[in-house]
């Protein structure tokens, strides 16, 4: 029951089971003081994140500090050009996060449309519709065919009625609901759906107190930092420690030799912000922008920037099954008869499709063992399909999805199901319920007489007292039931017989049938799925399967799909909850699992150091999906609690942009790693500049603002443009890189340092040489030191030779413009403290300049970012 808001406005409130209303319902007043008493029926919202904790959020990133500080210490020497450019790029960071997270914000919101808008309640003995949120407990409320179960309560009465509970268990076979039975089938649940019949339910818990609202209140907690903001936050502390030593340094040998106290000042802040890459913050936010665009256009919301990037962190991807690597929605695959079998071909319930036998396809006339199996199935049928309507491309079943799909397997044989019934119309049945575990028609031949028509569970049919068929049919049928419900079909046995009249009693009607056959019923796998998981495994990422469906049924979608074989264990909730599952990780298949087991397996896969992805549409998926590094829902058929809890949904429900996603971030962290070899190159190299220029007899090798201008070309424009380079071919053919790998590990380091000091070096070389021959010393090594780091910048690219990121290419020209519009241009000159230089030691910097791109690309063929058949990470080679 829900937890009341204050004192219980009647004593009748305290066991509504004992004491359920009448058949008139609550009166209109008793109901308004139950529902300020209760408060509405709905799960309570997160309060909306203002916009100025946004920008806090945004302004807590390490390299965002680092840089606050650069600003605050020019302002403070009065420089405040570059105080206003650092500025500048922090706005622009922060701004596009911002913006990122309330327009996935906006954009989830209007998916928002699973709960149930109304509800039909009895008050005051009429029959009302009123908003869902103002059901309260102890209501009447009246539930049929189609509409979605407003709140928790007990089934009164009822008439066939059966309801999808998948978006609460993950159990894909709807559950017929009656009063007086067990829980489970006693009860129904808020947010579940009617697919047959119609009953009268009492409430029994509203809002919070509903399972739907049990399952959100697991989902609190607020989200952890993505493996890359980890990186970076290690990366960023890293630096500043670094970057404040180095500068002591400069400033110390400064003092030490003489220079003016401010001049050594400026020098030293000046090359903080040199070593510090500020454009890091924008570069990261470019590459996760440019993925969430890429993503939009693929039917992908991202609901936070970092996301993107987090999926090419990914090592295990957790799937729900039913709604996310299965479509859904039912589907009649296999058929046997005594005298053979057949597939049946199509998707959803389209009644477009065909039959398949030995390899050929074949028509009722082709196959009269088939087209009698399939009349009788469609007979004893109470469902029907809806044709596509406003603006769908998918056909709808109206009733039990499992009666739908005998009704669309017999439209592929080229059966119609109107005809049939104006050929034979039904005349008396014996509804399904749960005792019997099977159904009974009786229909009127064209010819006189009547037939009977029966289907259900085989061991509800296939018995003596019903079949008149010999032991061998019988044998024979039950030992491919067997085989089919071990590869997770859900198996109905069929049979008819020919009477001349009604029998004396209904019960003489289920004697004495021939078995007709057998039909395997799957919620088949989407398209999709199984190329998706095995680019996942391609990609060195391990697939696991979490359901609340039976072990056999997930065991089978587990086996098509790849993503365990048929003799690996499947572990069920049951053993998890009793203790005896052992290690969570060891398996790849979980089945009958609870919400709370759901977020266990996903916490024990983490605790193993993991970066988990969680996909999901249910109610019962929310809680893990919130609290697995990333979570993934479906858009369409997903649930509001399950769009809420993700951090990216998926607006088509196509697991294949799962792997797009993961291409995506892998993409963006390439790039990032890009940049930091790029600049942080560059930054050593000024470093080295400055430490070393002074023993080669070059007191200050370069002035503050010249340090400036060169940081200000390279770290700007063009070391942004990095952030837009493509992804790389054979970026899905890398296993992922470990979890705990630091953004500067796999080799980046020594390659900063390499790059950085052979730049250094062409500096201190140019430098050397001008001081030797007469020339401007500090104007060549000022040209060549920021000319060498944009010949790095091209030599960086994904794609040499193409004009993939033109954006790239426009950049470096445009900074190496400015570079030698610092020596030429007189007022840059006087700014900047350059000389004019002949056009022959222009072009010799030039060429000097040119071996920063040629070294570059020796070192990134002789060094590639993770080669091809790189070992896998020992954490994921364990699993």
């Amino acid at each position: 029951m829900n937890q009341p808001r204050g004192r219980r406005p009647d004593a009748d409130v305290d066991d509504l089971r004992s004491t359920p209303p009448g058949a008139g319902g609550l009166s209109l007043d008793e109901a308004a003081r139950r529902l300020t008493f209760y408060g509405p029926n709905a799960i309570p919202e997160e309060p909306r994140t203002p916009v100025w904790r946004r920008v806090l959020q945004q302004l807590r990133d390490p390299l965002i500090l680092v840089l606050l500080v650069a600003a605050a210490l020019t302002i403070a020497t009065g420089d405040l050009t570059d105080a206003t450019v650092i500025l500048l790029v922090i706005a622009v960071n922060t701004a596009v996060g911002v913006v990122q997270e309330v327009r996935a914000e906006q954009a989830v919101l209007a998916l928002s449309a699973m709960s149930a808008p109304a509800a039909r309640v009895v008050r005051d003995g009429e029959e009302r519709s009123i908003p869902a949120a103002e059901v309260v407990p102890g209501d009447l409320v009246l539930v049929a065919e189609g509409d979605i179960v407003p709140a928790d309560g007990d089934v009164q009465v009822a008439t066939l009625l059966m309801a999808d509970e998948s978006s609460l268990t993950g159990e894909s076979v709807p559950v017929e609901k009656a009063p007086g039975t067990d829980p489970s089938h006693g009860t129904v649940s808020a947010g579940t759906v009617v697919v047959r019949g119609r009953g009268r339910v009492v409430v029994t818990d509203t809002g919070a107190g509903s399972a739907l609202g049990r399952i959100a209140s697991l989902m609190g907690g607020a989200a952890g930092l993505t493996p890359l903001q980890h990186r970076l936050a290690r990366f960023g502390r890293v630096l500043a420690a670094v970057t404040v030593a180095l500068c002591a340094v400069v400033l110390a040998l400064g003092l030490v030799r003489g220079q003016p106290v401010e001049l050594m000042i400026v020098a030293a802040i000046s090359l903080a912000v040199a070593a510090v890459p500020e454009s890091l913050p924008a570069v990261v936010t470019l590459s996760l922008a440019l993925g969430a665009r890429r993503m939009a256009e693929r039917q992908a919301i991202v609901r936070r920037l970092p996301a993107v990037e987090t999926l090419g962190s990914v090592t295990v991807i957790a799937t729900d099954k039913t709604g996310t690597l299965t479509e859904g929605r039912m589907a009649a695959e296999r058929l046997w008869t005594p005298h053979g079998e057949a597939t049946v071909l199509g998707t959803g319930y389209e009644p477009e499709g065909r039959v398949v036998r030995e390899g050929g396809t074949v028509t009722p006339g082709d196959a009269p063992d088939l087209a009698a199996l399939l009349r009788v199935a469609m007979l004893c049928n109470d469902a029907a399909l809806e044709p596509p309507a406003d603006g769908s491309t998918q056909w709808r079943a109206l009733g039990d999805p499992t009666e739908a799909a005998l009704l669309a397997a017999g439209a592929r044989l080229g059966l119609d199901r109107a005809v049939l019934e104006g050929e034979m119309p039904r005349v008396e049945e014996i509804p399904f319920d749960s005792d019997r575990k099977r159904m009974t028609t009786v229909h009127r031949r064209p010819e006189g007489g009547l037939r009977v028509a029966c289907k259900g569970a085989p061991e509800s049919v296939l018995r003596e007292e019903i079949l008149a068929d010999g032991p061998d049919v019988l044998t024979r049928a039950g030992a491919r039931a067997e085989a089919l419900a071990r590869s997770g079909y859900r198996v109905l046995a069929v049979a008819s017989v020919d009477l001349e009249d009604f029998a004396e009693s209904p019960r003489t009607w289920e004697s004495g049938l021939s078995l007709l056959g057998l039909v395997g019923i799957l919620d088949p796998p989407r398209s999709a799925s199984e190329t998706t998981m095995a680019a996942c495994k391609q990609a060195g990422i391990v697939p696991v399967l979490i359901t609340g469906d039976h072990p056999l049924t997930a065991r089978a979608v587990a086996d098509r799909l790849g993503i365990a074989s048929r003799d690996e264990e499947v572990t069920t909730g049951e053993r998890i909850r009793e203790g005896t599952a052992g290690d969570l990780t060891g398996v790849r298949v979980y089945a009958r699992t609870t919400p709370e087991q759901k977020l266990d397996i996903v916490q024990a896969w983490r605790r193993a150091g993991h970066v988990v992805a969680m996909t999901g549409d249910g109610v019962n998926d929310g809680p893990a999906l919130r609290r697995a590094d990333i979570g993934v829902a479906m858009g369409r058929r997903g649930t509001e609690v399950a769009r809420q809890a993700a951090d990216l949904v998926l607006a088509d429900d196509n697991p294949a942009t799962i792997v797009a996603a993961v291409e995506e971030g892998r993409r963006v962290y390439a790039n990032v790693r890009r940049f930091l070899l790029y600049g942080l190159a560059g930054g050593t190299a000024e470093v080295l500049v400055m430490l070393l220029g002074p023993f080669l007899g070059m007191p200050l090798p370069l002035l503050p603002a010249q340090i400036l201008w060169i940081n200000l070309l390279t770290h700007g424009v063009p070391g942004v443009a990095l952030g837009a380079e493509p992804v790389a071919p054979d970026t899905m053919r890398h296993p992922p890189r470990p979890p705990e790998e630091s953004v500067l590990g796999a080799g980046l380091w020594p390659r900063i340092v390499f790059m950085g000091a052979f730049v250094a070096a062409v500096t201190l070389v140019a430098g050397v040489w001008a001081r030797e021959t007469g020339r401007p010393w500090q104007t060549v090594m000022f040209l060549v030191l920021g000319a060498t780091q944009l010949g790095v910048a091209l030599g960086s690219r994904a794609l040499p030779g193409t004009l993939a990121n033109p954006f790239l290419l426009v950049a470096v020209g445009v900074a190496l413009g400015l570079q030698a519009a610092g020596v030429y241009l007189p007022p840059l000159r006087e700014l900047l403290g350059t000389e004019p230089l002949p056009l022959t030691d222009l072009a010799i910097a030039a060429a000097l300049s040119g071996l920063g791109h040629v070294v570059m690309r020796v070192q990134a063929r002789l060094r590639p970012e993770r080669p091809p058949g790189a070992a896998v990470p020992s954490r994921i080679r364990e699993h």
